[in-house]
């Protein structure tokens, strides 16, 4: 990995079609810093993202790339980070891209704690679509599809991941440009499954949860006497009713990621029959 890459090296030459003022540009830009600050290059480096405006992030980010379909970018990051150990693997999605269609394979990438990065853009709305309900909405969030509100309980991230065992739970705000950044590069750290949840405003069709309302409610965890290795700390944060946290909810010190408890070290390209050790038995478990 190289010391000397900025974080300009990671932006590809395609110019963003998001709505300006759109949330994705702040999420973007903290995952660019984070990877530079950990020493990652573009070449060492493999992208994955969904469907939805989130989707679009790795054509605007320069490294390897992959447009996945609808809920489906974790198994693909995982198939990438098991065949090629060496990539720092970074998945990108949406609250609808990974709590709704992709909320299986989400539990299942939490549990298995493969060592990559997950970072969703989290609006509680679906954007590319013009303005539904999603998975993270709050009950009575009206629109065109719901007038009178989705009318069930936002789907929890944190709740799902930290039942799911994971050992890196986190949450940022796009807005908050170095304490996202510090937030993912935590991720990028981690020894595991680094799952980050970004409040990442949709200025077209949310009116509701905006960026000043993030900035008057949220509160950083650092600056209570939370204790992001215990894991009742974690729960109390998680399940504090009205409460909006950003931070590291969770984090297992002594986590050790799947590729590591298994071995997997080797890089299938440089393998002569194209697989090591295991790796049949790697494949039947994950497909």
């Amino acid at each position: 990995m190289s010391s000397d890459v900025r974080f300009t090296d990671f932006k590809s030459d395609a110019q963003p079609t998001w709505c300006p003022g759109c949330g994705d540009f702040g999420t973007m830009n903290g995952m660019m810093k984070a990877l530079a600050s950990t020493g990652n290059h573009p070449d060492d480096t493999f992208i994955v993202a969904g469907i939805g405006c989130s989707g679009k992030i790795g054509t605007y980010m320069h490294s390897y790339a992959l447009h996945g379909v609808h809920g489906r970018a974790l198994p693909v990051g995982t198939g990438v980070k098991l065949a090629n150990p060496d990539l720092e693997v970074m998945v990108a999605g949406g609250d609808g891209d990974g709590y709704s269609i992709g909320a299986g394979h989400f539990v299942h990438a939490v549990r298995r704690n493969v060592d990559m990065s997950y970072i969703v853009m989290d609006n509680r709305i679906y954007g590319l679509t013009k303005g539904q309900a999603s998975p993270t909405s709050r009950e009575d969030f009206e629109t065109a599809t719901t007038p009178e509100g989705p009318k069930q309980p936002p789907v929890n991230p944190m709740a799902l991941a930290l039942a799911a065992g994971g050992t890196f739970i986190a949450q940022s705000f796009s807005s908050d440009a170095q304490r996202h950044a510090e937030i993912v590069q935590e991720a990028i750290e981690h020894d595991g499954f680094g799952f980050v949840n970004v409040f990442s405003p949709c200025v077209t069709f949310n009116d509701v949860d905006t960026y000043e309302y993030f900035r008057d409610s949220l509160v950083d965890v650092e600056e209570s006497d939370h204790d992001p290795t215990d894991r009742d700390d974690a729960k109390e944060a998680i399940f504090e009713t009205g409460a909006e946290y950003q931070g590291v909810i969770y984090r297992e010190d002594e986590a050790v990621s799947y590729t590591e408890q298994h071995g997997v070290d080797a890089n299938m390209a440089d393998i002569p029959d194209g697989a090591p050790d295991g790796a049949t038995d790697l494949v039947r478990e994950f497909y």
